[in-house]
């Protein structure tokens, strides 16, 4: 069992190390350059790609889209009413507490947990948590409402494609399919290379209340994780993977958005740092727990 849960965390620490350090060390990385390749053009290659190669159906997905929405709404539920009893600002927390970092951190995970079926199922969900983050998420830190340009997006995009193409049972071109798989298996190590970039990119204030904050993320994360995955009886992967993507830490575009609207981006950025780290060190009982 060690060695399994050795072999599923060491690719994403090391990788997550390497752009910590190779950032650290003042070596060159466009971050938003690397970021927007991911977003716009990578991460969509991966979706096309994954869902048009998986045996999952048009059940599956819905009901891991199911799952997906009912932990959402009842993580932002309980992280209203905290934020409420805490007596902290709704547009700097609300967000952090209610979008993980489904993409960079969670996705590698499942990946290497269930493989190509944990891959497929936690690309879906993170899909859920992009549109959710890029509407409401945005919503609640500008205070300017939703925007249309969301549908615009290439990850939703994508999202359509691939779920169409699922429903209708199609398959690209081998020639096509070989090239968007190409393009999305570069995803996952950008992704976490990103991550550990942006981490040794923060600036880290307020502590106490960030700390705070933090590990409720992960709190709040698991106990609605496990809740959803008991009262609905998940099996197998689903299982595994709503457990690992509940329970991640405060996804770095929280920072991104509270920095772009100043809404308390040091408190955010506390947040970002402190929930990863406890988040690496739960990792075991965590994968214990989802496999």
């Amino acid at each position: 069992m060690l060695l399994t849960l050795w072999n599923i965390i060491a690719p994403v620490l090391f990788c997550a190390g390497l752009g910590y350090f190779w950032a650290r060390a003042g070596k060159p990385f466009d971050t938003q350059m690397v970021t927007s390749l991911v977003t716009s053009v990578t991460t969509p290659c991966l979706i096309v790609a994954t869902l048009g190669k998986t045996d999952l159906d048009m059940a599956a997905l819905t009901e891991v889209t199911g799952v997906a929405l009912t932990v959402m709404l009842l993580t932002l539920a309980l992280a209203v009413l905290a934020i409420r009893i805490g007596g902290q600002p709704f547009r700097v927390f609300l967000p952090s507490l209610t979008f993980p970092n489904t993409g960079n951190m969670g996705i590698p995970l499942c990946m290497l947990a269930f493989g190509d079926t944990g891959l497929a199922l936690s690309l879906a969900w993170m899909m859920i948590y992009s549109v959710g983050h890029f509407s409401l998420g945005m919503a609640i830190v500008s205070g300017q409402g939703f925007s249309l340009s969301l549908f615009r997006h290439p990850i939703l995009l994508s999202v359509f494609l691939a779920v169409a193409m699922v429903g209708l049972d199609l398959r690209l071109p081998q020639w096509l399919f070989n090239t968007v798989s190409l393009i999305g298996d570069v995803t996952i190590p950008l992704m976490l290379i990103t991550l550990g970039v942006s981490l040794s990119q923060l600036k880290v204030h307020h502590l106490g209340k960030g700390a705070a904050f933090a590990a409720l993320r992960l709190v709040i994360g698991f106990l609605v994780g496990l809740s959803v995955a008991e009262i609905l009886d998940l099996q197998g992967p689903l299982r595994g993977v709503a457990l690992i993507e509940s329970t991640m830490p405060v996804a770095v575009f929280n920072y991104l958005l509270a920095r772009a609207y100043q809404r308390g981006e040091q408190e955010v950025a506390a947040m970002v740092v402190i929930s990863t780290l406890l988040a690496f060190l739960i990792l075991p009982l965590l994968l214990t727990l989802a496999l």
